[in-house]
C-alpha cells in the first residue's frame, strides 16, 4: 500500500523533531500539530473542563475548538491550524489550559 505522500507526489523537506508531553515526535515541514500527532498515533491531546473527557480533532478546519492544545507554553492553540516549527513543545491541555 502506498503512503499518502507517495499518492500525492509530495516531496516535503527533511523531517524535524518536536515534543509532545516530553516525548519526541517527528514532523514534516508544513504539517500542523494535529497532523503530526495523528501520524504519531496520538488522537487525544485535550481534556474537557468539568468531566475531563478526552478530545482531539473534530472538524479539522478551525471552527469547533475541540483540538485546543498548549504549544510553547501558550494554551488554546488550534492543533488543526497551527503549523509546527522545529523544537516546538506541545503539551496536553487540561480544561482551559490556564491555572484555575
Amino acid at each position: 500500500m502506498s503512503s499518502p505522500l507517495d499518492l500525492a507526489g509530495a516531496r516535503p523537506g527533511p523531517a524535524f523533531t518536536v515534543t509532545f508531553d516530553g516525548r519526541d515526535i517527528e514532523a514534516l515541514p508544513g504539517q500542523t500539530v494535529a497532523a503530526a500527532l495523528w501520524a504519531a498515533g496520538i488522537t487525544s491531546w485535550r481534556t474537557t473542563r468539568g468531566e475531563g473527557r478526552p478530545r482531539g480533532v473534530f472538524c479539522g478546519i478551525g471552527v469547533c475548538f475541540d483540538c485546543l492544545v498548549t504549544v510553547n507554553d501558550r494554551p488554546g492553540q488550534r492543533a488543526c491550524l497551527l503549523p509546527l516549527q522545529p523544537g516546538d513543545a506541545i503539551r496536553t491541555q487540561e480544561g482551559t489550559g490556564h491555572d484555575d
